[in-house]
Order: C-alpha cells, then sequence, then structure tokens
C-alpha cells in the first residue's frame, strides 16, 4: 500500500481550509506524485534506478498512485463536507468515496500490481 497522502498545499475558504495538492509515495519511496484534488499529476520524482526499467511498469505505479490521490482527496473533501453538516443523504450523492471503499480498492490494486523489487541488489 501507498504511504498516506499529504497535502502540500492549502487554500482558505471562508470557513475551512481544503488542501489543493496531495502528495504521495509509492511503498518504496522510489516515486513520489504531487497531484490535485481530481488526480492530476503536478510534480513526479522518481528514483534514476527506476528510470532504466519497463517504461510500462512505471507508467502504471505512476497512474496508480495518482488514482489513489485522487480517492484520498476525495475521502478528505467527503470528511470536510460532513463537518459542515451536510446531510447523509446528501453525501451519498456526491459520489465521493467512503474510506472504506478506499481501503478495499487500495488492497485490491496492490493484489493485482505487484510492488516487490525484481532485485534487492543495488548498481554500485
Amino acid at each position: 500500500m501507498a504511504s498516506e497522502a499529504v497535502p502540500s498545499s492549502e487554500v482558505a475558504s471562508s470557513e475551512f481550509t481544503f488542501p489543493t495538492e496531495f502528495t504521495l509515495a509509492s511503498r518504496t519511496g522510489a516515486i513520489v506524485v504531487t497531484t490535485t484534488e481530481q488526480g492530476l499529476p503536478r510534480a513526479i520524482s522518481v528514483e534514476r534506478e527506476h528510470l532504466r526499467g519497463d517504461p510500462e511498469q512505471l507508467a502504471g505505479e505512476i497512474l496508480r498512485l495518482c488514482r489513489q490521490s485522487a480517492a484520498r482527496a476525495g475521502i478528505e473533501r467527503r470528511a470536510q463536507l460532513k463537518a459542515a453538516g451536510l446531510a447523509p443523504e446528501l453525501l451519498a450523492l456526491t459520489g465521493l468515496p467512503t474510506a472504506e471503499e478506499v481501503t478495499r480498492q487500495e488492497y485490491i490494486e496492490e493484489q493485482d500490481y505487484e510492488t516487490e523489487p525484481d532485485s534487492w541488489l543495488r548498481p554500485i
């Protein structure tokens, strides 16, 4: 599972603040993405040894992290709306994910996507 999404900047509103960017790293920390609330990448950092690997695998991991970042931002947005007093029926209509839904999806993706390195040896 990827590390916890960390808001990297916040924008002030009249009563609440909500992050405008979210940062998420792969399990090993070798790939770090900063995204918008919708999961659009704003910055990507990849350790050099991963650039020598399979480009499709790297792209898949980046996309997976972007999707996870958007899902976790959805959880935060849902919590913000709930704290603002939005009725549960209206929250359900927003389509924002629950924490349980995101956890279940991340578990499924982790099972489908191999996160272990091919070798623990590093180039010297």
